[in-house]
């Protein structure tokens, strides 16, 4: 299991859920202070959640290190709390980790990408333990699939899954 953030998670959900190996992708927040927090609470930037994905994965297929390698290519982790036009500390980017390996591989991982300058600005992206999930209200789950002609999904996830689908055309679901 892996669980990340990187902006809002109608983004990351619609990638993931087109990635070879991912068996599942639940929408939800995690790493506040805020039991059971909703969206609109979320939203507010006050609970300290971030929007996150939940992908559930077959590693014999689909790698941590492959899931983080789509994680960096689909989002900017160099803005603090920020994706695009989307603002505030639930925007963050983040790696939260199951396990000692997957935070070894995070963090090896964000020190290749900067030694290799695949960056201009610095990575800004959160390495912290998993906490509790929540997961989101169900009109967030499968968001993007139910309503691609809505204009967020049109000008914001089309292009982050069409660049995906480009990028990583051998990791993609047959």
């Amino acid at each position: 299991m892996a669980t990340l953030g990187g902006g809002c998670f109608w983004c990351l959900e619609a990638v993931y859920d087109q990635m070879q190996g991912v068996e599942a992708v639940e929408s939800g927040y995690m790493g506040g202070r805020i039991v059971n927090p909703t969206y609109e609470a979320v939203c507010s930037g006050d609970t300290g959640h971030a929007e996150v994905v939940r992908v559930t994965f077959d590693p014999k297929i689909a790698s941590f290190r492959d899931i983080l390698e789509v994680f960096f290519s689909i989002h900017d982790p160099t803005t603090l709390n920020r994706q695009g036009n989307d603002s505030g500390t639930q925007y963050r980017s983040a790696i939260f980790y199951h396990s000692p390996e997957q935070l070894a591989e995070a963090r090896a991982m964000i020190e290749e990408l900067r030694t290799d300058k695949v960056f201009r600005d610095p990575i800004v992206t959160e390495v912290s333990a998993a906490k509790i999930f929540y997961e989101a209200e169900n009109y967030h789950q499968e968001y993007f699939e139910r309503n691609t002609g809505q204009p967020y999904c049109m000008f914001v996830v089309a292009p982050k899954l069409q660049k995906f689908r480009q990028g990583f055309a051998g990791k993609l679901k047959k």
